[in-house]
């Protein structure tokens, strides 16, 4: 080989260094851009926070051509869009929010561009194939590439005609990306976009920064007070309906004195979007939404994300919840559930088309796992997923503070027993006054004082009722009428003849329950004059260019700056995260307030 020239990879780390000032890639991110750079179909997968977009942003400033990226919302377009020309990069959008699309197609006809992204409803139009005709084109970049699978939890019919689209440009390479794609889902995104499966990198679904808890929710206003309590910074709350998001966000801004603004379809669009753009510039408000929110973010520094219900599957908990913690530090995700989400969800398949109804059946009894497991969340999660973890993280509730496990199996029988012989009309109250033998009005009244389950129940039985109908509703043995009541289901009748097991989890008692620190206090230096000082300039001159903080630089980089204290401008290049582009924009500004901070100590 020629010693003038650089391996690829040897550039490309110059190139990284350059533009986006990071020494060295991370995980399997050099793999991917070896592919692309040498021109072969790939799909990757990579979890949030890996630096997904890194692997075709950075190929587009050393290939020849434009490469087109496929994202599914525009929100996500023009928030990667930001950060690319931070960096120096050459980018623009193409969507129905862009009054300069004209000025955007004479760039890209001009060859001036190395980054054009566009949504797949545009993608798959005549019209755009031929504005691809018109310029040389470096690569296919498909973001969220799940969206092309029936069998992902997010289908998106557009995206299955890309593969059109791209074979008509047969030399251009693909690169198909994705966080949360199972095997299926994986072997279905290779057929529908034409990648080969020697094309397949798997970087795993690990997010490590992340504490999993799952809790039964009580009072959802004191328990996500608590959260923000623990983890300062922003932070996303998921809610179920569009009712409980407002009545949440005006509770929990009473309740905390934070800012706590609303987010859903049904808001004003100039009020729906404020909020979202109000909370991507924050660096401590916390936004709740139903989950129509969060896909076109790329937030950084989301300190916690939680649940105030079950979400829809794991695959979708999984994206959701990695939404916190992208920069890599500590971050939080919290499911806060309870008995009645998963009746509703239940009910819920029978809108289901027939042909989906076991995928979606499937979906739900992982979910139910997942909430149910007295072993390691982590584990659940990245099993699921096909992984062979560690039986222990020590980043999870249950690893934290290991739960009792108790065999429920004869209780769960008479509580079985009591929901048939009292007719399946009746809600568990009803029921467990009958099992403990209350002589409540309406027992006596039906009768149910003189059945065979009356007064079966007392002692330490009686206080695992409740957990054990909870556990027996999350795996669908009880199901809950549109009435209320509790009728059999699932495996209800091999538990009733001791063909199933049946064990629940016994929580830590509260007052176990150990308080580990602000989780925030890992994130960032507190009482950390210097670090404030650059964070307060950090906000100036966002503000001052209309772009979110992180855009100018992460958590991370000013914490450098403060640990280093850069006196000079090539000295505060060194720092990780501080590109050329970023150097000269913003170079002098940060070293004039750390010389002050020096001069005056």
């Amino acid at each position: 080989m020629d010693a003038m020239v650089a391996p690829p990879l040897d550039a490309a780390r110059e190139r990284l260094r350059q533009v986006f000032g990071f020494e060295d890639f991370r995980g399997v991110q050099p793999r991917v851009i070896e592919r692309v750079l040498a021109g072969r179909s790939t799909l990757a997968v990579m979890p949030t926070g890996a630096g997904k977009s890194l692997t075709y942003q950075l190929p587009a400033t050393m290939l020849e051509g434009t490469c087109v990226v496929v994202s599914p919302l525009i929100a996500l377009m023009h928030d990667q869009l930001r950060s690319a020309r931070a960096n120096g990069i050459a980018a623009a959008t193409l969507t129905s929010a862009d009054a300069d699309w004209r000025e955007t197609m004479d760039a890209f006809r001009a060859g001036a561009l190395d980054l054009l992204y566009v949504a797949p409803e545009r993608a798959s139009q005549p019209a755009f194939r031929d504005l691809l005709s018109s310029a040389p084109l470096a690569l296919f970049a498909i973001d969220e590439a799940h969206c092309v699978s029936e069998w992902g939890h997010d289908f998106r019919p557009d995206y299955r005609q890309l593969r059109p689209l791209m074979d008509a440009f047969p030399h251009v390479p693909r690169l198909a990306l994705t966080a949360t794609a199972d095997a299926h889902t994986r072997a279905d995104i290779h057929a529908q976009l034409g990648i080969p499966e020697e094309g397949l990198i798997v970087a795993g679904f690990d997010r490590p920064n992340i504490r999993y808890a799952i809790r039964h929710r009580d009072t959802i206003v004191r328990q996500v007070a608590a959260l923000m309590d623990e983890m300062p910074g922003p932070g996303i709350v998921y809610a179920p309906t569009r009712a409980k998001v407002e009545r949440l966000a005006e509770q929990i801004a009473a309740a905390t004195g934070r800012q706590v603004r609303p987010y859903h379809a049904g808001l004003d669009p100039d009020v729906r979007a404020g909020n979202q753009a109000a909370f991507v510039e924050s660096e401590d408000m916390v936004i709740v939404a139903t989950i129509a929110f969060g896909m076109g973010i790329d937030k950084p520094d989301v300190r916690f994300v939680a649940h105030a219900g079950v979400p829809k599957s794991i695959e979708a908990y999984y994206q959701e919840t990695g939404r916190a913690g992208r920069d890599g530090d500590p971050a939080q995700a919290v499911m806060l559930w309870g008995a009645s989400d998963f009746a509703t969800a239940r009910q819920r398949l029978a809108e289901v088309p027939e042909d989906r109804r076991p995928s979606e059946r499937a979906r739900l009894d992982a979910l139910a796992g997942l909430v149910e497991t007295a072993g390691c969340r982590r584990a659940v999660l990245l099993r699921h997923f096909g992984e062979h973890p560690p039986e222990s993280c020590g980043n999870c509730d249950n690893c934290l503070d290991a739960p009792g496990v108790t065999d429920a199996t004869e209780l769960a029988q008479k509580l079985l027993s009591a929901a048939y012989r009292t007719g399946q009309s009746f809600g568990f109250g009803h029921l467990q006054k009958v099992l403990t033998g209350s002589p409540d009005e309406r027992v006596v009244q039906r009768g149910h004082d003189t059945l065979s389950v009356f007064g079966i129940v007392g002692g330490e039985e009686a206080r695992l009722l409740q957990p054990l109908a909870r556990a027996l509703q999350a795996r669908g043995a009880l199901v809950a009428t549109e009435h209320g009541g509790l009728q059999l289901g699932g495996d209800a009748k091999a538990i009733l003849k001791g063909e199933r097991s049946v064990e629940i989890v016994v929580p830590p008692a509260r007052e176990r329950s150990r308080r580990r620190g602000r989780g925030g206090a890992e994130a960032n230096p507190v009482g950390d004059p210097l670090f404030e000082a650059l964070r307060a300039l950090r906000r100036d001159l966002a503000k001052a260019a209309g772009l979110p903080p992180y855009v100018i630089f992460h958590d991370a980089t000013l914490r450098e700056m403060a640990a280093l204290r850069p006196a000079t401008r090539s000295a505060l290049g060194e720092v990780q995260g501080v590109g050329a582009k970023k150097l000269e924009a913003y170079g002098d500004a940060f070293v004039e307030v750390i010389r002050a901070f020096a001069d005056s100590t």
